[in-house]
């Protein structure tokens, strides 16, 4: 299960010290990735060097509203400073104002600022969204040549669910990559969000997903 999991830590208020014992985890149980904001980044990249570990961040986090121009900059940013891995969040305004070229837009300067020097996971907001959004804003991410579709911030009004993963999964097709995020905090959970597509886990109770232990706590 380890290998699915992106091991989040992405409160406001994160100090050093807990993205450490976040890195010391991450290697202790050989994750995909560790995901904290971009400020960390640089030193993410750091105490992960040589361990296998991804160095994931966020971008347009958490609302998605910013424009184009800034998200394909902290991207780009991001890539220098050490990240392997970008998740974006989407405009989802415009996605509801049926304002498709503009979401593609924004998901294509992203990728294209990445320059495939990182993977990038495409946040719908899942909670947001009515069913039809969400195979649109999945089918836009495919064309922009995104990597992964991702349902949620884990800071808005609910997180992933199986239905929606496997609505995504359906939508995307068997290339992409589906990444269940926000409260995911059991093996259980876990399991049957891979079992309905997904292949990343986002959470912070990453280690008690693993151990088989239960947790409490909301979002990431």
């Amino acid at each position: 299960m380890q290998q699915y999991i992106d091991h989040t830590l992405l409160k406001p208020d994160a100090t050093e010290e807990q993205i450490k014992r976040v890195c010391d985890e991450a290697k202790k149980y050989a994750f995909a990735s560790v995901c904290v904001n971009p400020c960390a980044v640089p030193f993410v990249s750091r105490e992960l060097k040589g361990s296998g570990v991804k160095t994931c961040t966020v971008i347009g986090f958490p609302l998605g509203a910013g424009t184009k121009e800034v998200k394909a900059f902290e991207a780009k940013n991001a890539i220098e400073n050490g990240a392997q891995e970008i998740d974006m969040v989407i405009n989802i305004g415009a996605l509801k104002d049926k304002k498709h070229e503009m979401v593609y837009e924004d998901i294509k300067a992203v990728v294209d600022g990445a320059e495939g020097k990182a993977l990038v996971k495409v946040i719908i907001e899942t909670c947001l969204l009515a069913d039809e959004e969400k195979v649109k804003a999945c089918e836009l991410s495919v064309k922009a040549g995104a990597d992964f579709v991702k349902t949620s911030t884990g800071f808005s009004t609910g997180g992933a669910t199986v239905q929606d993963i496997q609505l995504m999964r359906k939508t995307v097709g068997p290339d992409i990559g589906v990444k269940a995020s926000g409260g995911v905090r059991t093996r259980a959970d876990a399991e049957a969000m891979v079992a309905a597509g997904a292949t990343r886990i986002g959470a912070s109770a990453s280690v008690a997903i693993v151990e088989g232990m239960k947790t409490a706590g909301d979002g990431y």
